[in-house]
């Protein structure tokens, strides 16, 4: 007779039975899990034991690692460090019959919202018949008076909505909070998906689940929709890479194809939006923005914005550009506005909210106040418009019975004077989900942000998820779990088949181009800066290494006559790199270079690197993962000076071969190129200079050829030893040298060649003659009459070249709004 084997311990469905077993023996009553017999998690636990056999901590490292890999990270307000972004590998389930009730609470409620704020905006009729205080109104700090009457492009206040939902313990879903201003998360939840995915690869056809691509693409339909020319030029604004969360607007630009733009990158004239590029100013139809609305145009709002653009507002007035979500919207956030949108829904839609608020008593009307004080202890105590109230010095509401002595009486005098300013809030308590901890899986409280867009035939459409922030603590209040210590993907899964939907377009469609397209002048300005500190650095470096004796001719080594150590020296100093040494004894060097390697108070390699740093961490949108991590890499700690310059010297040859072979011959490249070319002309300039003149001592030449890393080639040319003439015409004047001077300066040519100009007139542009001219110099020198008043007009230049540049491509201020030729379509 036939036996059944018993199961293997190896078996993923025997993991899962166990995992989800000793769960619901202790999760909290009302957890997801805990009351979800549904076969779905088995089948997601089977796919996590799949890949991580019995170790659930194996499976958050790997999905940890893949969110890095993909670029997720945010930062603390106040910190200049990014920190990578914490997901469980444990998603949210949630079966399509009950998505089908939250999409349609979440489409109601954007429909009431949009409403209310083109009343508010518009005849002001609510607050007219008394149907909204006017005190909710005008004393909110998000009213923005300027926009009143301003009817915006599309007919439209929102385009884009976000909404945090809690789940109660018996399965109810509430609305917590509004985002209107400028809703935060869709690019996490986009990126949360991208790692699940490739943690747990069989999870979506096994359980059908719902893609996000339909979503974003009917986003960017809409805002297109909206716009007045036909293929509409769309940027999404980011207040810069200090942002909070500037790792998800630069995932959420390149996968949506819009330009990720600072208000530095934008001009108004005219009534016209226009970015700065380097072909010129080029119109923008469209902004999805990501900053304070009060920051969006000085001239409107608040003047002593620097992240704005002055005129916006009046273009935007003027129907030429679309600002996704309008200023003003974030009037309804206030935590007030949820004690009126109940009955707002039943006057203004004819129905209750499917989606209801939490329960909430605005303390500007006499009876909410004196339920409040009345229930103060069951109450959550919070500011009515998201500010700071006296009372409330946090900014953050509180469980009533938490608050005491002093502190209670304080609030309630603040709350005597300007009842206006406080709301009174039912305490919420939340369901529980799994996650991963050191100890296993463990039932946290979450909430679910889900996210709406308007599509291209004005109705809304809503991603299938969202996110889930998890608590770090088991207490399921609401309150007490705050902005939660996790997050996980929501995946929205069914019976029925889901199509393979990308937002990129068929392939067989596909239109073939070979121009990447649109290069903001910031963006060229950052490659171009990049290019200028890697070489420098590098040029640092090598300075450090051949004064520390890591030269590969035996007989220099580290005993340099005392005159070539001291143009060493010099170069450091003048390169702002460290101070003067007292002497030249090996002690007091070691010490200029352990400060021009890694002294923060000076212009040494450690400062160097920071500084590309952060032009990388700024344009992370368009450079490869691979060069962003290299310039992440912390700071080697490790091993002697010389040995932490070698882990340097490698470093920077890998971001070069990156450069030089997987960076496509784009603008942005050229630009990149062209800073390392004009800053290593400059450095083998005063390299040559300081130790290839006529009274050059074998240790100068020597040296020379060190650092412009030509030893070999010199010793497989010249097999007669080291001879001044020939030293100076490898490194300076060699075009087939790459490290030589001519060589940069043909490079530099080869590219403002290639570089787009505003007339058609066939005459060069300045940085052009510049080019010509220092070309001239140096192919007709020769190297025995080389000198240093012909190298000092060669740097001089080299500086106004660059300076040429700057002025012709990273468009700054109001002067090339005012240059002929600049403004174009």
């Amino acid at each position: 007779m036939a036996t059944v084997a018993a199961p293997s311990l190896l078996d993923p469905a025997t993991h899962a039975a166990r995992w989800i077993a000793d769960y619901r023996a202790r999760a909290l009553t009302g957890d997801v899990l805990a009351t979800d017999a549904d076969p779905a998690w088995s089948a997601m636990f089977e796919e996590l034991a799949a890949v991580a056999g019995d170790d659930l901590g194996q499976a958050r490292e790997r999905v940890q690692r893949h969110a890095e890999d993909i670029g997720t990270g945010f930062r603390i307000i106040g910190e200049s460090e990014e920190r990578p972004w914490p997901l469980s590998p444990v998603p949210l389930l949630i079966d399509a019959e009950e998505w089908r009730t939250i999409e349609a609470g979440i489409v109601q409620r954007a429909d009431l919202l949009e409403t209310v704020i083109g009343d508010l905006y518009g005849d002001a009729t609510l607050v007219a018949r008394g149907l909204i205080p006017a005190a909710l109104v005008g004393g909110s700090p998000f009213f923005l008076r300027p926009m009143a009457g301003l009817v915006p492009p599309g007919g439209h206040h929102l385009q884009f909505i976000a909404v945090d939902l809690g789940r109660g313990p018996t399965g109810e879903w509430r609305v917590l909070a509004d985002h209107l201003r400028s809703p935060a998360g869709a690019g996490y939840a986009l990126e949360n998906r991208l790692a699940i995915a490739r943690t747990l690869g069989g999870l979506q056809s096994r359980l059908n689940v719902q893609r996000h691509a339909p979503f974003f693409a009917a986003f960017r339909d809409g805002l297109a929709a909206a716009c007045r020319r036909v293929e509409p030029r769309i940027g999404l604004l980011t207040p810069g890479r200090y942002s909070a969360s500037y790792a998800e607007q630069a995932h959420l630009a390149r996968y949506l194809g819009f330009l990720l733009v600072e208000g530095a990158d934008l001009a108004a004239l005219e009534d016209k939006l226009y970015i700065r590029t380097i072909d010129g100013m080029k119109r923008v139809d469209a902004l999805w923005h990501r900053i304070d609305p009060r920051l969006l145009d000085p001239l409107a709002f608040d003047s002593h914005s620097h992240i704005g653009v002055a005129g916006l507002i009046d273009a935007a007035a003027a129907g030429n550009v679309v600002i996704a979500n309008v200023p003003g919207a974030g009037v309804l956030e206030s935590a007030a506005f949820g004690a009126f949108l109940p009955a707002l829904a039943t006057r203004l839609l004819g129905a209750d909210l499917i989606l209801p608020n939490i329960a909430t008593w605005w303390c500007g009307q006499d009876r909410a106040r004196s339920e409040v004080i009345e229930d103060f202890d069951r109450m959550l105590i919070g500011p009515a418009f998201g500010v700071a109230p006296l009372g409330l010095p946090g900014g953050v509401a509180m469980h009533g019975a938490d608050i005491t002595g002093a502190a209670r009486d304080a609030l309630l005098d603040d709350m005597a004077r300007r009842p206006q300013d406080y709301v009174g809030q039912e305490i919420v308590r939340l369901s529980t989900m799994p996650v991963v901890t050191d100890a296993g899986l463990a039932a946290r409280p979450f909430t679910l942000r889900v996210f709406a867009a308007r599509g291209a035939d004005g109705g809304w459409t809503v991603l299938p998820g969202g996110f889930a922030r998890i608590g770090e603590h088991p207490d399921p209040r609401a309150a007490v779990m705050g902005e939660g210590n996790w997050s996980a993907d929501v995946a929205i899964y069914g019976a029925e088949a889901v199509a393979p939907v990308s937002l990129l377009p068929p392939a067989d469609t596909i239109h073939v181009r070979r121009n990447p397209g649109t290069l903001p002048s910031r963006v060229a300005d950052n490659f171009f800066w990049l290019g200028r500190y890697l070489e420098r650095g590098e040029a640092l470096l090598g300075i450090v290494r051949v004064m520390l004796g890591n030269s590969i001719d035996a007989d220099a080594g580290a005993a340099l006559s005392a005159e070539t150590v001291g143009r060493l020296v010099g170069l450091v100093i003048n390169g702002g790199a460290a101070p003067h040494p007292a002497t030249l004894r090996r002690a007091d060097l070691a010490a200029l270079a352990r400060t021009a390697m890694e002294d923060a108070g000076w212009h040494s390699v450690r400062t160097i690197n920071r500084l590309a740093r952060g032009i990388g961490q700024g344009s992370r949108d368009r450079l490869a993962a691979d060069v962003v991590r290299l310039l992440d890499a912390p700071y080697p700690s490790k091993g002697g000076m010389l040995d932490r310059a070698g882990s340097l010297q490698r470093r920077y040859a890998a971001l070069s071969g990156l450069s030089a072979e997987h960076m496509g011959r784009t603008a942005a490249w050229r630009f990149h190129d062209l800073g390392r070319r004009l800053e290593r002309a400059l450095s083998v300039t005063r390299a040559v200079r300081a130790f290839g003149m006529a009274q050059a001592s074998l240790d100068d030449l020597s040296t020379l050829l060190d650092l412009a890393d030509s030893q070999i080639s010199y010793r497989q040319r010249y097999l007669t030893g080291i001879a001044r003439v020939p030293v100076v015409d490898l490194v300076a004047l060699d075009p087939g040298n790459p490290r030589s001077l001519a060589f940069q300066i043909c490079r530099i040519c080869e590219h403002l060649t290639a570089l787009p100009v505003l007339e058609d007139d066939g005459m060069e542009e300045p940085q052009q003659i510049q080019g010509t001219v220092l070309h001239a110099i140096v192919s007709t020198a020769t190297a025995a009459g080389l000198d240093a008043d012909i190298l000092g007009d060669v740097e001089r230049r080299l500086f106004q070249l660059s300076e040429a540049v700057a002025r012709r491509y990273f468009l700054q201020g109001a002067e090339p709004l005012r240059a002929a030729g600049m403004t174009l379509a």
